[in-house]
C-alpha cells in the first residue's frame, strides 16, 4: 500500500461523460506506477480510499498525461461542497480492490 497528501485544484472533465477531478500531483505518479501492477484490477485503473474534509469514499484513479485523476463523486462533492476550481486537500491510500 501506498499514501499520501496532497493538494489540486478540482477539474471538470467535459468529455462524452462530464465529471470531476482532483489531479494527482505528478511526483506521486510515479510512486503510484511502481506499484500499478500490485494493485490494478484492469485497463490501468487503480483502487484507492480518499478523504477529503472527514470524508472518506472509494474509487479508483484513471491514468491521464503522465499522472492520474481521482474522480470527484457527485455525492461526496455534495457533502463537501465542492465544484470545480476549488482547492481540495486529499489523503489518498493506494491500495488492492477490496472484493
Amino acid at each position: 500500500m501506498l499514501r499520501f497528501k496532497f493538494e489540486a485544484e478540482v477539474i471538470h472533465w467535459r468529455g462524452p461523460s462530464p465529471f470531476f477531478f482532483a489531479p494527482i500531483p505528478r511526483p506521486y505518479a510515479e510512486d503510484i506506477r511502481r506499484i500499478s501492477k500490485e494493485v490494478t484490477y484492469g485497463w490501468g485503473v487503480i483502487p484507492v480510499e480518499a478523504m477529503i474534509a472527514g470524508v472518506a469514499f472509494r474509487t479508483s484513479l484513471f491514468p491521464k498525461d503522465d499522472t492520474y485523476l481521482l474522480p470527484l463523486k457527485d455525492k461526496v462533492r455534495r457533502m463537501i461542497g465542492i465544484t470545480a476550481g476549488d482547492p481540495v486537500s486529499v489523503d489518498i491510500t493506494v491500495g488492492p480492490a477490496r472484493r
